[in-house]
């Protein structure tokens, strides 16, 4: 009998090891895009010569780290398109799809999401939530923004997006966890060659609560619990492997150097940069002509 107890003891202190360990782990994810396909979503005119020089797909690979208490996701350098056929170099943030140029730091007690970033030489540090919004980060259909240029075959009117919420019994297993199903369908106001359509985009994501914390690799792209992989037009994200190991809050923890900025204060920032890169142009091609 004190055998079996002890035997007992063993496989329950196991099982408590093995659930501890969970707590703590690297998730590695991978995007690929296809960037045709997602500005052709977009509505957006591509001329045959530029998609010519334009990459087949690009890959971009990301890492959510986590403990018991936060979470830390972040490009893991190498980005690489089916062209070129190998690495396009090193740098401190990753490219525009997938994680975009941003880290994002999650606080799980408060559920608080930062991203960090460089731009301008300076490293900012900003407030954001975990949400369904318009707007989507691989710049698909969905853009909550007014982006309508003149080559768009389909100029979006400047009205709120009609966003649904579509749930689903169908589950399959990612890295091992139990996913569930979940549609994001964006209704849009659009004029089509002058005539009034709605457009319609759906996202798909898959999340998992095994984990036991909320997260999604595109914060502005969730739910509920952890999202393991997001499908759109064009391409997506999806986690490839998991090792559950310890991992130190310094690695989970935001930078402490870097400079506040707000949601307003960026977007400022973004139209001036622009408004100088405008002016800056057209200085240069009134500079080039000959008269």
């Amino acid at each position: 009998m004190k055998k079996i107890f002890i035997a007992f003891l063993s496989v329950f202190a196991f099982t408590v090891n093995a659930q501890a360990q969970k707590k703590s782990g690297a998730i590695q994810f991978e995007t690929i895009i296809d960037p045709i396909a997602v500005a052709e979503a977009s509505g957006r005119q591509i001329p045959e010569q530029m998609k010519a020089r334009m990459p087949k797909s690009i890959k971009s690979n990301y890492e959510l780290l986590y403990n018991a208490t936060n979470a830390s996701y972040m490009p893991v350098i190498e980005t690489e398109d089916s062209n070129s056929g190998g690495s396009q170099g090193r740098m401190r943030f990753g490219g525009s799809f997938g994680g975009g140029n941003k880290e994002y730091y999650y606080t799980f007690a408060d559920q608080k999401v930062v991203e960090v970033f460089d731009m301008m030489d300076t490293t900012y540090v900003m407030p954001t939530k975990l949400t369904v919004a318009s707007i989507n980060q691989f710049g698909g259909g969905t853009g909550g923004r007014n982006n309508n240029q003149n080559n768009n075959a389909v100029q979006f009117l400047d009205v709120p997006p009609v966003v649904d919420i579509i749930k689903s019994d169908e589950t399959k297993k990612i890295v091992g966890l139990e996913c569930k199903k979940v549609t994001i369908k964006t209704t849009r106001k659009a004029k089509v060659l002058d005539m009034d359509k709605d457009v319609i985009d759906e996202t798909v994501l898959w999340y998992t609560n095994d984990l036991g914390f909320n997260f999604s690799p595109m914060p502005n792209l969730w739910t509920e619990g952890a999202v393991l992989a997001i499908d759109i037009k064009g391409g997506g994200t999806i986690a490839k492997s998991i090792e559950y190991r310890n991992v130190g809050n310094k690695d989970v923890t935001a930078p402490k150097k870097a400079t506040a900025i707000t949601q307003e204060q960026y977007e400022a920032k973004q139209a001036a940069m622009m408004a100088r890169f405008r002016n800056g142009g057209n200085r240069q091609g009134a500079a080039g002509r000959v008269n």
